[in-house]
């Protein structure tokens, strides 16, 4: 039989998904799983949006261009227009997914054994996508105690050799909700001048900052311009993961002629897709009102709650719809899988995410998980009391 690759041995499963069986077998049994596993909003897509998807009326499910469709691209223009990110409808290419435009930057801008910094605890696909294209992750370690706090720029300068060709963040942050100080985006614009480096920066949950400092955007940082490669999706801001419909955004114009070559190579993104997300850039502003308040009160609601557990800890995050909690226990990836497979109070359970996979730091983030308040807080009051039930009767607590 043929040796598999060693990229796919390399290859990390999914925090997030690895353990659906498990989940499938509980509901199999009549348990019902709250799922705070994974970023999959339950608020309704707008429906401007649904409308649009109902009303295509077409003989021919064409391919789009492989750039993506020109006026979607143009009002994306004034969208961004509205977080001060001056951008032109040539500086955008529409990508399946904001995941396709991490890979795609990857692929146009790194060869094999390049180096990505990568503040941690991080996405976990941004490992996977670096293994895709050759490169090497650099970890940058954050922890709980200083509430996933950037370090100092001492600690980032350990990292960079050679071979360091990008710094790669996410802002608001996935898995930890932290949002960027102006102080850590100027530390690391001047860290991206100083040595020429690419900067990466996903930025997928800008609507959702809790803040009353502004948004700072890798865009807004001056004199990097031509560095900086923004990632973008309309995934969570619209709950419209399934459609598939991301954006790789720079004024650096090699880049752009170097991803559309991997773009013509897969053809073209979804046309419905599009078609959708073009739509939803008309969504009204209390929807989107809506949207935020009603985030905002599942945080308050989600961090109290589990601060009162005890044993258990968690900072307030101040964006995106995640946060990541230290819990009493000897390890999460057998906790969450335990909780799925042994435990069950009152006909129900919870599934969550070890944060092990959100590190490739070894053996860190061992008593963490990541939670995603994407759940009415009628089903987060329900999970936390799951969760404070299981936590009283694990054979691995740590009290």
């Amino acid at each position: 039989m043929p040796t598999p690759s060693n990229r796919g041995a390399m290859m990390p499963e999914s925090p997030i998904r690895k353990l659906v069986p498990l989940a499938n077998k509980a509901k199999a049994k009549g348990l019902t799983v709250y799922h705070l596993n994974i970023g999959q909003p339950d608020i309704k897509t707008p429906q401007i949006g649904l409308d649009a998807l109902r009303a295509i009326d077409r003989n021919i499910l064409e391919y789009s261009p492989s750039e993506g469709i020109r006026s979607f691209r143009e009002k994306l223009v004034d969208y961004y227009q509205s977080f001060n990110i001056d951008v032109c409808v040539d500086d955008i290419i529409i990508t399946t997914g904001g995941s396709e435009a991490v890979l795609f930057a990857f692929m146009a801008c790194l060869d094999p054994g390049d180096e990505i910094i990568v503040p941690e605890p991080a996405y976990a696909n941004y490992t996977a996508f670096a293994i895709s294209a050759g490169a090497v992750i650099k970890p940058l370690l954050c922890t709980i105690e200083t509430g996933f706090a950037l370090p100092p720029v001492s600690e980032f300068e350990k990292l960079i050799t050679p071979r360091t060709k990008a710094i790669m963040i996410c802002n608001p942050n996935n898995p930890t909700g932290y949002l960027y100080t102006q102080q850590e985006m100027n530390q690391i614009r001047d860290l991206v001048k100083k040595y020429d480096l690419y900067l990466f920066s996903d930025e997928v949950y800008r609507e959702f900052c809790y803040t009353g400092a502004p948004y700072i955007s890798a865009c807004h940082l001056k004199g990097i311009e031509q560095n900086v490669v923004l990632v973008d999706s309309v995934s969570k801001r619209y709950s419209e993961c399934g459609i598939r419909i991301g954006a790789l955004i720079t004024k650096n114009a090699q880049i752009r002629k170097d991803v559309m070559k991997f773009c013509q190579a897969r053809l073209s993104p979804p046309l419905l897709g599009q078609i959708v997300a073009e739509a939803s850039l008309d969504a009204s502003q209390d929807y989107m009102l809506a949207v935020y308040n009603e985030y905002v009160e599942r945080r308050k609601f989600l961090i109290d709650a589990i601060n009162r557990i005890p044993g258990c800890y968690t900072p307030i995050p101040m964006g995106a719809f995640y946060t990541v909690a230290k819990l009493p226990i000897d390890d999460a990836d057998k906790f969450c899988a335990w909780l799925l497979d042994e435990f069950e109070y009152e006909g129900q359970t919870v599934m969550i995410a070890p944060a092990s996979g959100f590190y490739t730091t070894p053996d860190v983030g061992m008593n963490e998980v990541r939670m995603a308040y994407v759940i009415s807080k009628e089903e987060l009051a329900k999970a936390m009391i799951v969760l404070q039930k299981a936590l009283e009767v694990y054979p691995g607590r740590r009290f």
